[in-house]
Formats: C-alpha cells, structure tokens, sequence
C-alpha cells in the first residue's frame, strides 16, 4: 500500500507523541509507591515505545526514500 509523504509525516508525528506519553506513563508507574504492583502495565508500555520507535524509524526510512 502506497501511502502520500503528508501521510507518513502524520503518522510519525502521531507516534512521536504516543511514544512520549508512554514513556510519561513508565515515569508514574516506576515512581508510585508500590511500582512492583504494576510491573506488567510498566512492562506492557515499554514494549509499546520500543515498537513504536521500530515504526517511527521505518516511517522515517521510507521519508527518505521518496
């Protein structure tokens, strides 16, 4: 599928932001009193951003090349 360089800017711009508000979210988790409670939530978004950021630089690749 062929997608239009306005498409693929708003998509990295999109997951730029998603990336940061997880990692916002990892922040709070990690800081809470009893961050052990939430270790598959804190686990869960940090599998997010590392996957986001593989999409991010995919996008990025393909920015490049057109």
């Amino acid at each position: 599928m062929e997608y239009t360089r306005e498409e693929l800017l708003e998509a990295k711009r999109q997951i730029g932001s998603t990336v940061h508000k997880l990692k916002e979210v990892v922040k709070t988790f990690e800081a809470k009193e009893n961050a052990e409670r939430y270790k598959s939530q804190t686990t869960l978004a940090k599998r997010r951003i590392e996957d986001f950021s593989l999409a991010n630089g995919l996008i990025g690749k393909e920015l490049e090349r057109s």
